[in-house]
């Protein structure tokens, strides 16, 4: 693995630990927190500041390095949290997230002293408020691993910077034994345990044992192997947690025992008889290096077994409280998102592969249905593990909003609140990454434009804060993302009036509300009285209908005045593969998504009812809904022109509720291969895509909700005049 590869995977895990020290401090905010929650934060804080002295980070390395600190002070109750001190560590996360993503891409470090001054005032406070209790040991200055770490040290002069001169005199005084030896995979993903090792020496620890037994010669040697253990004597002063914390972000790669001298010396004690028999038939075997091993006192690789004195404590370890039995640890790895993307792309294929075989098959007459059959679920089982793969919680998208909040609030002077739900809710990871651009729009257009300033909201008999609900839902294979807010709703009017004064729309036209509001995401349309930094230029809301279209998917707008905005962003599951209904409609042959089908039916003439001038309306159940003929919206020609004698398709659409496709037959149901049409053509009205079917003709993938909408506001349109 390359250096720049280490350094991406670095980056993944800063991602992580950002994401994880948000929902902490956004807990704290919410007044929800515990003392694990200030663990997690400080946990993820730390883990950062490790790996940016591993890579040099210098600047990345001290701020975190302050802001971590302050984070001690909280966990060890020194500083009780408050709205003022929640503000001050959601700002300097933010400030950390600007060091991480400069770090990433170049550029000058943020400004950060402003910040990390505050810090140190809030810290002078929580000692000023300590002190008439006992001091607490200072911060080591030398925890911070120098910038030109590396990995061509030689032993001798790492010894010499780890063991003083006097060992003797500081291990007097020591209140802890703590046997540190990393494992086979410690050095694996960039891996150091000597910046671990430094960390320990700056809270005081002073090594007073090397094991080096395990040393092989060096035609056995492995570079990327780990080989030595070390035996440290801390201070006192330090608490045990400050040492486990060191050591919290390498899980299971190093073994790590900690206990107190005295529990040390009563282990040895009841070990002593067994072992001094057992010594000498040990002694004279041959050692497995050239060089006698440098070991004042080997460090046993385990706890002691069970002894009238107690045993020394291992990390996590809780006291009398029997052991639990672990339960079976979640393996994962990294994948690069190109490898996983020409999966899915040789998954397709083979989806398209299997249909043109069956197809093949079915025209020769050749009986293989049990191994069609099996294929079939083969292949369906393949797709849908590999598109569980790509799947992820769309709340690593919603974790951006809180900052974007606060910004908003600082430029506006309003005040949000933010409620999400449905956060777990999984979808392409594609489609997660191209969701953040209109979100942010979203969010940004709701609190520009929709909530309204303290003054105003009291007046309107509303709380001074506004409230902005996120959610996110699966339904019927898409998945619906909901941007509620609580303000003013949208002007029509005025929206009316600056449309026609554009030349969006005729100077006499007549709109329905749901037509004006739709004007919000014209080209270069804006209310805004006044350009500033988050809205006014006109550039925003198309973009985010635009974006929200090449995903596949649809927006709608439901306002009510004086009551909020609603904006429903309906998207696909996936990009790559979908299941649908195989469609013939004159000489067009279609694909209809099966995540818009409720039914197919062949209706009688009784329950079609014919409705004003050529619409018709399919009776289901004693509900009329609009048949809507598919021949039409394709260009078709010869399709069937008496619904009686069609397949009517019973299909539900965000925009305009259930409607009835009026096709020829249904030709078959099988999964399909979504090719984007823009890539390869354009962008046609109507048409979601293409796809190859099994005998190689190219079908078009029907957009039901542009289809239904189209046709249904044609239908009011002809009604009205």
């Amino acid at each position: 693995m390359t250096a720049d590869e280490i350094q991406a995977i670095f980056f993944v895990e800063c991602e992580e630990a950002l994401a994880a020290a948000e929902a902490g401090l956004s807990a704290c905010q919410a007044g929800t927190a515990d003392g694990e929650t200030i663990n997690a934060v400080f946990r993820a804080v730390h883990s950062i500041k490790g790996g940016a002295g591993a890579f040099g980070f210098e600047s990345l390395q001290a701020f975190t390095h302050g802001f971590e600190t302050l984070l001690s002070d909280v966990r060890d109750g020194l500083l009780p949290l408050s709205d003022p001190l929640n503000a001050l560590m959601l700002r300097a996360l933010d400030v950390l997230a600007d060091h991480v993503n400069v770090c990433r891409t170049g550029g000058d470090a943020p400004n950060d002293a402003g910040v990390l001054a505050e810090l140190d005032a809030a810290r002078a406070n929580s000692f000023a408020a300590a002190a008439p209790a006992e001091a607490a040991p200072a911060e080591p200055e030398a925890a911070a691993a120098p910038a030109d770490d590396g990995l061509d040290f030689d032993l001798d002069a790492l010894m010499a910077d780890i063991v003083p001169a006097d060992p003797d005199a500081e291990a007097a005084a020591a209140a802890w034994r703590v046997t540190v030896r990393p494992k086979a995979g410690a050095l694996a993903n960039g891996g150091e345990p000597l910046f671990l090792i430094r960390e320990l020496v700056g809270l005081g620890a002073v090594c007073t044992a090397i094991d080096t037994r395990e040393v092989p010669l060096l035609e056995q040697y492995d570079a990327g192997a780990a080989y030595l253990g070390w035996t440290f004597s801390v201070p006192a002063s330090v608490d045990k947690s400050a040492i486990e914390e060191i050591f919290d972000f390498v899980g299971d790669d190093v073994e790590l025992i900690i206990a107190t001298e005295g529990e040390v010396v009563e282990a040895e004690r009841a070990e002593a008889a067994p072992a001094v028999e057992e010594a000498a038939p040990v002694a004279v075997a041959p050692a497995p290096v050239a060089a006698t091993p440098v070991v004042e006192k080997a460090p046993a690789p385990t706890p002691p077994p069970a002894a009238p004195a107690p045993a020394p404590i291992a990390e996590k370890a809780s006291g009398d409280e029997p052991p639990v039995a672990a339960g079976p640890a979640v393996q994962s790895i990294r994948i690069d998102l190109g490898k996983l993307d020409r999966l899915i792309d040789s998954v397709g294929e083979l989806v398209i592969a299997q249909a043109m075989l069956a197809q093949r098959l079915s025209a020769q007459g050749l009986a293989a249905v049990e191994e069609l059959a099996v294929l079939d679920g083969l292949t369906r089982d393949i797709q849908e593990s590999a598109m569980s793969i790509r799947a992820q919680p769309i709340g690593s998208v919603f974790s951006r909003v809180p900052r974007i909040l606060r910004e908003l609030e600082a430029q506006t002077g309003k005040r949000v609140r933010l409620e999400m739900s449905g956060e777990a809710t999984e979808l392409d990871k594609t489609v997660l990454e191209r969701l953040g651009e209109p979100l942010t729009h979203l969010i940004r257009n709701a609190v520009d434009h929709g909530i309204e300033p303290a003054a105003e909201r009291i007046a309107a008999g509303k709380s001074p804060e506004g409230v902005l609900h996120l959610s996110a839902e699966q339904r019927s294979g898409r998945i619906l993302i909901h941007i509620k807010d609580d303000g003013r709703g949208i002007n029509r009017e005025r929206v009316l009036a600056k449309a026609k004064e554009r030349g969006l729309v005729a100077a006499d036209a007549q709109l329905s509300d749901e037509e004006i509001d739709n004007l919000i995401f014209a080209a270069g349309f804006s209310t805004a009285q006044q350009v500033s930094n988050i809205s006014g230029r006109g550039v925003g809301m198309d973009v985010v209908r635009q974006n929200v279209k090449n995903l596949g998917g649809r927006i709608t707008i439901d306002s009510r005045p004086g009551q909020g905005c609603t904006f429903t962003l309906a998207l696909p599951l996936t990009l790559a593969i979908s299941d649908g209904m195989i469609v013939t409609v004159g000489d067009q042959t279609a694909v209809v998504p099966l995540a818009h089908v409720i039914e197919s039916l062949r209706p009688s003439e009784a329950e079609i009812a014919p409705m004003g001038t050529g619409r018709r309306m399919l009776n289901v159940r004693g509900r009329f809904i609009p048949v809507i003929p598919l021949d039409r919206s394709l260009g078709a020609r010869g399709a069937v022109s008496d619904p009686s004698e069609a397949v009517l398709i019973v299909v539900d659409t965000e925009v305009a509720g259930q409607a009835a496709l009026q096709v020829d037959i249904i030709a078959d149901q099988r999964q399909f291969v979504i090719k984007s049409l823009a890539t390869h053509y354009r962008s046609v009205d109507g048409v979601a895509g293409a796809t190859i079917l099994g005998n190689g003709d190219v079908a078009l993938i029907v957009d039901v909700d542009a289809v239904v909408a189209r046709a249904v506001n044609a239908a009011d349109r002809v009604a009205a005049e």
